[in-house]
């Protein structure tokens, strides 16, 4: 196993703990109040990054296999976002806790099979216009920050900065 793959890894799982973790002490009305700089309930956000994690490992292994990461756009992005915002303004938290632990574990774990090589391939990115970027600056980016980005985002709410 790859220690810098390992390390990633254990940057995920760490960034779903501490996302679970503040979750957890939420009581139910802050969990079910909107984030107003991202405009969706702590619950639908929480879910949010819980579904993304799998996504987000999927796109760093095409770009680890040299295929450029295309088609997708922010407006695309944020329109599925608003999306899953009305679907899951409600989410229940232990079930939502669960999966968000569930889909850490699962990222970590594929992020865990690259190899060095995976790491340093690069491919274009078109959510970053088109720049040439490696599997391993995508997961940094993308599959470490996506947590910790939105656990500011709640923490900032939550001490009245947002």
């Amino acid at each position: 196993m790859s220690k810098r793959a390992n390390a990633l890894a254990e940057r995920i799982e760490q960034g779903a703990e501490a996302l679970a973790g503040l979750a957890e002490g939420l009581s139910e009305a802050e969990w079910q109040r909107v984030v107003p700089n991202e405009e969706r309930t702590v619950a639908a956000l929480v879910h949010h990054v819980a579904g993304a994690c799998p996504i987000l490992v999927d796109w760093a292994r095409g770009l680890a296999d040299g295929k450029p990461l295309t088609g997708v756009t922010w407006e695309a992005i944020a329109q599925m976002n608003a999306q899953h915002a009305q679907e899951y303004a409600a989410a229940g938290k232990q079930e939502t806790l669960e999966l968000l632990r569930a889909n850490g574990t699962v990222a970590a774990d594929r992020v865990r099979e690259f190899t060095d090589e995976d790491l340093d391939n690069v491919a274009t990115v078109c959510l970053n216009w088109d720049a040439p970027q490696s599997a391993q600056t995508f997961i940094e980016l993308y599959c470490v920050g996506h947590s910790y980005n939105h656990l500011a985002s709640i923490r900032a709410f939550l001490n009245g900065n947002a």
